[in-house]
This record gives structure tokens, C-alpha cells and sequence, in this order.
């Protein structure tokens, strides 16, 4: 099985569809895994309770992610199984737990760099230490990838 992680990015939606190929290839089935978490700031520091409907509202839009990742599953052709999950939690640490299953998982980059992502923190990053399976790291069709030429 092959693990991709989508967040409706551009990035994550290149790795969506190198992890399809890859699929293909392997006549593996894919699970396209979309997280979504409750910040710790919308708790407002215990000064005041989060909206009252933020989990939900947040769990919905990660259905609506999901979703647009099947449709462009779909256009990318449509001959492989493919196992679509959500999940409440830190992406990179329900990513990590779910490369223990496959033989690949595979992320989009964003490609932040610097001293701003160590501060931040990557869930690319963290997935390529820390994955039970060997990781790929999609760039290309991104906004951060470098143009060719």
C-alpha cells in the first residue's frame, strides 16, 4: 500500500498524482489521508471557549479536501484502488503512523526553507525522519518548485 498526504494544496495534489503512478505501478492500493486539528490558539489561552462549532466545522472541510482529491484521483485516470481516510490530529505525526502499514508514503513540500522552518516546523520534514517506510517528497508542479529552463 501507498500512503499520500493531501491538504487541497497545489503541492499536495502533485504528490496525489505521482503517488496514483507510483500505484500503478506497484499494483498497490492507495490510502489518500487528509488530517485535520483544532489549533491550540483557537482556544483563546483559556481567556474564552473556541467557537462552538469549530471541530465539526473543521472536520467538514477536511471532507471537502478529501473530496477534491478523489476528483482528481478520478481524472488522473481511475485504475486504482484507493482507500480514503480522515483524521483528526497533527498530520505529520497521523502521516508517520500511517507509513507503518505501507511500503511509501508520499508528501508535497511546500519548501518554506530556512530559519522560518525550523521554527515551524515541516511536516515533510518530520515524515522523512521519522516514517516507518521510505518517504517521497514531491516539489514539482508547485509554486515553490524552480522553474526549468
Amino acid at each position: 500500500m501507498i500512503v499520500v498526504g493531501v491538504d487541497g494544496s497545489k503541492c499536495s495534489h502533485s504528490a496525489l498524482r505521482f503517488a496514483l503512478e507510483e500505484a500503478r505501478i506497484r499494483k498497490a492500493k492507495l490510502r489518500v489521508v487528509v488530517v485535520w486539528h483544532v489549533p491550540l490558539a483557537a482556544y483563546g489561552a483559556g481567556w474564552a471557549p473556541p467557537p462552538p462549532r469549530l471541530a465539526e466545522d473543521s472536520e467538514a472541510a477536511a471532507k471537502e479536501v478529501l473530496e477534491e482529491a478523489l476528483e482528481v484521483a478520478k481524472e488522473d485516470g481511475g485504475s486504482v484502488e484507493i482507500e480514503p481516510v480522515v483524521r483528526e490530529g497533527q498530520p505529520a505525526n497521523v502521516l508517520v503512523e500511517a507509513s507503518a502499514e505501507a511500503e511509501l508514503l508520499v508528501v508535497g513540500s511546500r519548501g518554506r526553507g530556512g530559519f522560518r522552518e525550523l521554527m515551524l516546523g515541516s511536516v515533510s520534514q518530520q515524515c522523512a525522519h521519522h516514517a516507518r517506510c521510505p518517504v517521497t517528497i514531491v516539489r514539482a508542479g508547485c509554486e515553490c518548485a524552480p522553474a526549468a529552463g
